[in-house]
């Protein structure tokens, strides 16, 4: 982990393991926790396989009442089966490069421990000041809720 370039969030979650990835594989269920509430996630493409489409659509209220959007393409470069997910906004399904508002590749990995898992959710940057960026919109805040609730869909399965 680089920190200047990578933010990263570790925690324990009171869920196993195989229900936190089925949170993750599970379209209807991923778009319950992607994003923190009351904003809403639209699966634009779910390929959930090394390779395939991921693509999400946000939208919610923005700091001056009215509706905020967050369009998110990307793809997964890495699925490994209850172990580890990675996926970058830098690349499309076909691996074709695009441009990303905010350029960033994601891994999640989980590991048993004890009667739950370790989540740790870590986003790497290209430079200093896109995860400046990241961190000033809300990085620990936002994706530390969207941990919370991935462990209670997960907890509820």
């Amino acid at each position: 982990m680089s920190e200047k370039l990578d933010l990263e969030i570790s925690r324990y979650l009171a869920a196993p393991r195989a229900k936190l990835w089925r949170a993750w594989s599970d379209p209807k269920l991923l778009v319950e926790w992607w994003c923190p509430k009351p904003w809403t996630t639209e699966l634009r493409a779910f390929e959930f396989r090394t390779g395939g489409a991921f693509y999400t659509f946000m939208r919610g209220p923005d700091e001056n009442g009215g509706e905020g959007t967050s369009d998110n393409p990307g793809v997964f470069l890495d699925v490994t089966p209850q172990e580890r997910i990675v996926w970058t906004s830098c690349l499309t399904e076909g691996y074709r490069p695009v441009e990303s508002w905010l350029p960033m590749t994601a891994v999640f990995t989980m590991a048993d421990e004890g009667d739950g898992t370790r989540y740790i959710a870590r986003c790497l940057h290209k430079d200093a000041a896109g995860a400046k960026q990241h961190e000033e919109m809300g990085f620990f805040e936002g994706w530390g809720t969207c941990i919370d609730q991935i462990e209670d869909v997960a907890k509820n399965l």
